[in-house]
């Protein structure tokens, strides 16, 4: 019988010891995948940062340098005096009620004069709603975008001043275009 239990004792120990090495031989595993994934995650962000190097910068040189804006870009709105008929259809179609819309009713021809027209590009949201609704077409987004002033009330623009055409950024022989859509080589 002493034989015998020598003789399980050493196939015990053997099962005991390759048990015991188990959790080693698995942590020595999901260290070598761990170690695998993060050479992977480097390699692909050095790839990323390789293929940034061929392209062309995004930033502009602004005040020297000027991006054409896009044919749907909403920009300050124009006006054109003649055509409007003081149908307020752009005050009620405003999410804000922003345009100013003066007028009398001229009795003996039963029809609206257009006495002021203001909009004060403060408040406005840009939203071109107003010139979208406008049934005689007489508002209009022009590609203006720089409207900062050193005073709030400059903003707030009449007829007169919403008349006013904007210079095109095309045609300014001072400011070099850039054109807004990415260059292909």
């Amino acid at each position: 019988m002493a034989c015998l239990n020598q003789e399980k004792e050493p196939n015990i120990k053997f099962f005991i010891t390759i048990y015991d090495m188990f959790p080693m031989l698995t942590g020595l595993m999901k260290y070598g995948q761990q170690t695998i994934r993060a050479a992977r995650y480097i390699g692909q962000s050095f790839m990323i940062a390789l293929s940034h190097a061929n392209r062309l910068p995004v930033t502009i040189q602004y005040p020297y340098e000027k991006l054409i804006t896009s044919e749907r870009f909403r920009g300050r709105i124009h006006f054109e005096f003649d055509k409007c008929i003081a149908c307020e259809v752009c005050v009620r179609v405003c999410p804000i009620d922003l345009p100013v819309v003066d007028w009398k009713l001229e009795t003996d021809i039963r029809k609206k004069e257009l006495l002021n027209y203001s909009i004060d590009f403060g408040i406005c949201i840009f939203c071109g709603n107003c010139v979208e609704y406008c049934p005689t077409n007489c508002l209009s987004m022009t590609e203006e975008y720089e409207l900062s002033t050193y005073d709030r009330h400059e903003l707030n623009y009449n007829q007169i001043a919403l008349g006013r055409l904007p210079m095109s950024v095309i045609d300014d022989y001072t400011i070099r275009t850039i054109l807004n859509s990415p260059q292909k080589k």
